[in-house]
């Protein structure tokens, strides 16, 4: 690693980040700056331009405060994606990406004209992910938080516009759907009960608290979002939900009671329960 990225590496272990994360952060800092893989061996510059200089110094003293990294690049890959955010908006994390991959997995199965809708959509990762690898499905995206909005729509455009963007509030929301008429709502809530707050990360308190946290021991949105949206679904529809590894048999539970069928726990890559999915019964 060029010596510049490796002291960066080195200031970023002093303040509490795991090494193989601080070493892979620092690269990415050096790449955004410099446009160059900091892993190659070439000479070091004897000094850099004065705005990658800048750059580097400002990013590594807010990434030593513990500012999440994609928030001080303002972008950041989910899946093919590369999603701008910033402040206001909330981070995906690579454990969505399961619940994405099952969202477009269904949908493709739905065939043509199928109707998809993703709430609590933020950056609009899931919703982008679902437009681009099943075309054939009209997706949309409802979303509460002006700040989130603007990330949303401006990734939206940036990959083509295929997604619908809603503004309105997923509590609310399910009041203005036909019954009966969308094969598919996948959702990444806030699920992090408030009792869990002190023993969380730094990075987390940067990051829109409306969207970490939920009542009832983080089971609200999920409490909600089953029996409310159970009537817009065809029958046969699925509802897709991201989950804290802790919550599988809460979740599973709150889908049976609200009359789901089918239900099934996909692990993530650490083989945490990470995704429920369950049907509406078919007629």
């Amino acid at each position: 690693m060029m010596l510049y990225a490796h002291r960066m590496a080195q200031a970023f272990e002093k303040h509490g980040i795991p090494k193989d994360d601080a070493q892979f952060e620092a690269a990415e800092i050096y790449r955004h700056a410099t446009g160059e893989d900091p892993y190659i061996r070439v000479k070091e510059h004897p000094y850099y331009v004065r705005g990658q200089q800048l750059f580097m110094k400002d990013a590594s003293e807010r990434r030593c405060r513990r500012e999440p990294i994609q928030y001080i690049l303002k972008n950041w890959d989910f899946m093919d994606l590369r999603l701008s955010m910033g402040p206001g908006v909330f981070i995906p994390r690579a454990d969505t990406e399961i619940v994405a991959d099952e969202a477009i997995r269904f949908a493709r199965s739905a065939g043509q004209n199928a109707r998809a809708i993703d709430l609590c959509s933020g950056t609009g990762a899931i919703a982008i992910a679902l437009a681009r690898h099943a075309p054939q499905t009209a997706v949309m995206a409802v979303e509460r938080s002006p700040e989130a909005l603007k990330y949303l729509r401006e990734n939206n455009a940036a990959y083509g516009g295929n997604v619908t963007v809603m503004e309105a509030d997923v509590f609310t929301f399910q009041n203005r759907l036909i019954d009966g008429k969308i094969d598919l709502i996948v959702c990444n809530p806030p699920y992090i009960a408030p009792e869990e707050k002190e023993t969380l990360p730094p990075e987390l308190s940067y990051e829109p608290p409306e969207a970490l946290f939920a009542e009832n021991h983080g089971l609200a949105f999920y409490e909600h979002i089953a029996p409310a949206y159970l009537p817009a679904l065809k029958p046969g529809g699925a509802l897709i939900l991201e989950i804290g590894w802790k919550q599988a048999k809460a979740v599973e539970e709150i889908c049976r009671d609200a009359g789901y069928t089918d239900i099934t726990i996909r692990r993530d890559l650490s083989e945490n329960p990470r995704c429920v999915s369950a049907r509406k019964k078919a007629d």
